[in-house]
């Protein structure tokens, strides 16, 4: 497969995301075995804007939830700002969720019957932090994506783009330096999902990585980097001429 390109740096800080030959094999040695990665090389820095493109069954899902450490790899290796994460036990796994990725997903996955502003505190809650910095934070974080004037409606009484921004504000509110998004926009319409799109490099440019998986080249050409997928094996897109 084609190497990674090199990460950005900062300073002598660790990619904040490197895979080493990771392997991802289900029902391994039966009649139903599917090999669904192959030896993924990835090195993402800090503060960049990664795609990763491809159809579905590529695998790109199953590198997002072994990046997202909802899974673990059957081979190979997986560095997440400089610690193997097979060395941590579930409750430090729960611990690097929480304070380190945030995800957003192409349903939003919203509770209907909480404001937007109880949605985005509703992590804060698992963190143990206490209810008037939840609420401040909550706040912050909806200004932020340019919701502050919508922070006691419910799901039902946003647009899709509104509700995405919601989940986004959600996905950070913990303050998590990454962001993994898998096919965020593909819920919404294109004009909607460029202002999505926009937001996630307003984030780059505040210092925060973020991954996107889809399955659209228009939606890939905004980041500033991406990789391919293909039968499990991942390669970085050549620049046209």
């Amino acid at each position: 497969m084609t190497g990674p390109a090199p990460a950005a740096t900062v300073g002598d800080r660790p990619p904040v995301i490197e895979t080493r030959g990771l392997g991802k094999v289900y029902s391994p040695g039966s009649q139903a075995e599917v090999v669904a990665l192959r030896g993924v090389d990835l090195r993402i820095g800090h503060g960049e804007f990664v795609a990763i493109m491809g159809p579905s069954g590529s695998g790109k899902s199953t590198l997002m939830n072994l990046l997202g450490c909802l899974d673990t790899p059957t081979t190979g290796s997986y560095l997440c700002d400089g610690v193997d994460v097979s060395t941590l036990d579930a409750e430090a796994l729960a611990v690097l969720r929480r304070d380190t990725i945030g995800f957003v997903f192409q349903g939003f996955n919203l509770l209907p019957r909480m404001t937007a502003l109880e949605n985005v505190a509703m992590p804060m809650a698992y963190a143990g932090i206490p209810g008037a910095e939840r609420t401040g934070r909550a706040h912050q974080a909806l200004a932020a994506v340019g919701l502050a004037s919508r922070e006691s409606h419910r799901p039902s009484e946003l647009s899709g783009g509104q509700q995405q921004r919601v989940a986004i504000a959600r996905a950070l509110i913990n303050r998590a330096p990454v962001l993994l998004a898998d096919e965020p926009t593909g819920a919404l319409d294109s004009r909607t999902g460029e202002e999505i799109l926009a937001l996630f490099k307003q984030l780059r440019d505040d210092g925060h990585t973020v991954v996107l998986i889809t399955h659209d080249p228009e939606v890939a050409a905004h980041a500033d980097r991406t990789y391919v997928m293909h039968d499990g094996e991942l390669h970085l897109q050549e620049e046209p001429a």
